[in-house]
């Protein structure tokens, strides 16, 4: 089944993209929740329209993030955890206390953009990779330590 993203879905793609996903899926989570509609050839048609009109404010998106991804390139971030006497963290360190240390940084990030690939459950240092805008992402490293 082709759909036409409404807005960004994290493992299938931005929005307004033209994707193909199994029937099921489709019908019953992303249309219902919103998050896409059936690519028929009239709302192709209505996409490539609106895509044409709204080149100058993607342009615009893009330079933005360029320009954030620039401030926060050499960002280095320290993220305090409660730690056992093995160095094994309580719980894991996520997105969520990444954005948060972003902000006591002095950097707005939705924690929605933050992807950690590996789980972090020790101290030590790791990679976030902010992805600001579908061509733009920036890797922040940043260290956990024991509080």
């Amino acid at each position: 089944m082709k759909i036409i993203l409404k807005e960004d879905v994290p493992t299938l793609g931005y929005k307004d993209d033209v994707v193909t996903v199994k029937d099921g899926y489709g019908r019953n989570y992303l249309i219902p929740q919103g998050k896409a509609v059936v690519a028929t050839e009239s709302a192709l048609k209505v996409l490539a329209e609106n895509l044409k009109q709204r080149a100058h404010k993607l342009a615009q998106l893009k330079k933005d993030a360029e320009a954030q991804a620039a401030k926060l390139q050499g960002v280095s971030l320290t993220i305090g955890a409660k730690v056992s006497s093995t160095g094994k963290i309580f719980g894991s360190v996520g997105a969520i206390q990444v954005a948060e240390a972003l902000e006591k940084a002095g950097f707005e990030v939705d924690r929605k953009i933050i992807v950690i690939k590996d789980a972090v459950k020790e101290v030590g240092n790791y990679t976030a990779i902010l992805k600001l805008h579908r061509e733009v992402s920036v890797d922040v490293p940043f260290e956990v330590v024991a509080e």
